[in-house]
């Protein structure tokens, strides 16, 4: 028979005591499931992050998936060691209680080592004079161990004097002098890494000059607006020719990834939007040896003369939305040759997927609110779609000959039974279903979006393309609007250098600083060597001597 729960002891100390141990182990216990949660977290975005390294994304949600992950993350994570902290606390109200509670300690993950690259400051802590066991002082030095500490050193200014002695002849009386040092600017006071650092945090981080001058004010270093605009007014006239050369790389390609953004554009009391294009080469897919390169263009509005303007020249194969201006790109006889079209699957399966959201519906009933109607039509499309997308990233990064090969035994049949099922399913259909909307977007373009069947260099996405603008759209936010429409056209020239920097995995601000040290003198007909997927740095004896 159950004697029931232990009776309560009258003492109130005793009670107090148990009531510490009782706090510590429910501090201990908050502490481990905390861990728990984090360590799930943790291998869940690890599980994610291998995934697309392997696969690529599998669809938009894929970016938003790994995001929600890495906040997650870091929410449990922070929340983890409070709680660790905490029940080390509680667990040290036990020491002198007669039951004690050991304290809860997390496993963390090993620590990668910090770079070998960055510097060592060794800090000698005094060893003992005396042995701390028999008061001795022969002592002599067995090893040491080392604790290494990761600290950063705030950004320092100075300034450098380039002091040129001149010389004079006692028989001719002419004086001599070593020619001034090369500026990027005509009479320039910046120096490459300050010009590199103002422009990158610009254009590649989306900070305003007012910003910047503002944060280099506290610093101790005022410099005016005015004086910044100027330095990249020069830099961005020194760095055309470098844009030029990459402009003739991207569109000598045999397959394009276009797009366009906003952008606003300041005009009188009010902003006007224009636009960014933009236009990406990249081979890897398909296994080219090409560099990846992406050019921007800028145009007050979206009117079709101004695609037709950027590829006037071109002929080759031009993946896009389905943007009627566009059109004029695809007419047969064009000169100097043909462009042909193929369609964005991603831009096909988005209006499928966005009724068929079962993620989102289920957000939305935690959150009390209406769900929206899951049609299954929709459903059943994404399911076909992501089909053809399973079977792409096998094959990704392959030769063009093998990918078609692949397409043609295993996606032809799909694409065939997607068509012939939407067919059938849109006849009975009314014309304003929404469903239907989406269905004849892809019926009335079905050769361009099949395509990709006869042609191992297409790509079923035009994702390459939506990853060049993303920055600008993250950049909106930061600085609002263009000053002008030529502040649009110096935005496009810098957006090119930076995002094809990041295309070829080379920093950017690194970049642009050994590129302004060399371009003035640099020659003309070697400019293709500064590229980015050329270049190669000056090493440190160079560069000091120059």
């Amino acid at each position: 028979m159950d004697a029931g729960p232990e009776p309560l002891p009258d003492d109130i100390e005793t009670l107090k005591a148990a009531l510490v141990v009782a706090r510590a182990e429910v501090a201990s216990a908050r502490a481990q499931r905390s861990d728990d949660q984090a360590l799930i977290a943790h291998l869940k975005l690890q599980i994610e992050k291998l995934n697309r390294d392997r696969y690529g994304p599998r669809s938009e949600r894929t970016a938003r998936l790994v995001n929600q992950l890495e906040l997650q993350l870091e929410e449990l994570e922070t929340s983890a060691t409070e709680d660790e902290l905490a029940a080390e606390m509680a667990a040290a109200e036990t020491a002198n209680k007669t039951t004690k509670v050991a304290s809860f300690t997390r496993k963390r993950p090993s620590r990668k080592p910090f770079p070998e690259h960055l510097p060592r400051e060794r800090v000698i802590v005094p060893g003992p004079t005396a042995c701390a066991c028999c008061g001795g002082a022969r002592l002599s030095k067995l090893g040491e161990d080392i604790t290494e500490t990761l600290e950063v050193i705030p950004k320092s200014w100075k300034v450098i004097q380039h002091v040129r002695e001149k010389f004079t002849c006692r028989d001719c009386e002419k004086i001599s002098q070593a020619p001034a040092p090369f500026h990027v600017i005509a009479r320039g006071w910046a120096g490459p890494s300050l010009l590199a650092m103002v422009l990158f945090e610009k254009f590649g981080q989306h900070q305003p000059l007012n910003r910047q001058a503002e944060r280099y004010a506290k610093e101790g270093v005022p410099i005016s607006l005015s004086t910044l605009a100027d330095q990249v007014g020069g830099c961005t006239a020194a760095l055309t020719p470098l844009f030029k050369r990459l402009e003739a790389h991207v569109l000598s390609a045999e397959r394009l990834h276009g797009d366009d953004t906003t952008v606003p554009v300041l005009a009188k009391g009010k902003t006007d939007t224009g636009r960014i294009w933009v236009y990406v080469r990249d081979d890897k897919p398909f296994g080219g040896p090409a560099p990846p390169a992406a050019v921007f263009y800028y145009s007050r509005d979206r009117a079709g003369e101004h695609p037709q303007a950027h590829l006037a020249n071109y002929s080759g194969i031009f993946q896009a939305d389905a943007y009627s201006g566009y059109g004029r790109l695809y007419e047969p006889g064009r000169s100097p040759g043909p462009i042909f079209e193929a369609a964005c699957w991603v831009h096909a399966r988005r209006p499928f997927f966005v009724m068929a959201d079962l993620a989102e519906n289920a957000r939305r009933k935690a959150q009390g609110k209406k769900p929206a109607v899951i049609s299954p039509l929709a459903l059943e499309a994404v399911r076909r779609i992501d089909a053809l997308f399973e079977i792409e990233r096998t094959i990704n990064g392959q030769s063009a000959e093998r990918r078609k090969a692949v397409r043609q035994e295993l996606s032809a049949p799909l694409a065939a039974d997607l068509e012939a099922w939407m067919r059938e399913q849109r006849a009975k259909l009314s014309r304003g279903n929404d469903v239907a909307k989406a269905m004849d977007y892809m019926l009335k373009r079905w050769t361009v979006f099949t395509r990709f069947l006869d042609d191992g260099r297409i790509c079923l996405s035009n994702n390459a393309a939506e990853r060049g603008v993303r920055g600008i759209a993250l950049g909106r936010k930061s600085w609002l609007f263009c000053g002008s429409d030529r502040g649009g056209q110096r935005a496009a020239v810098m957006y090119s250098l930076i995002v094809t920097a990041k295309m070829n995995d080379i920093d950017p601000q690194a970049w642009l600083t050994d590129i302004l040290l060399r371009i003035a003198e640099h020659p003309v007909q070697k400019l293709d060597e500064l590229l980015p997927w050329n270049w190669c740095p000056l090493n440190a004896q160079v560069r000091q001597a120059a």
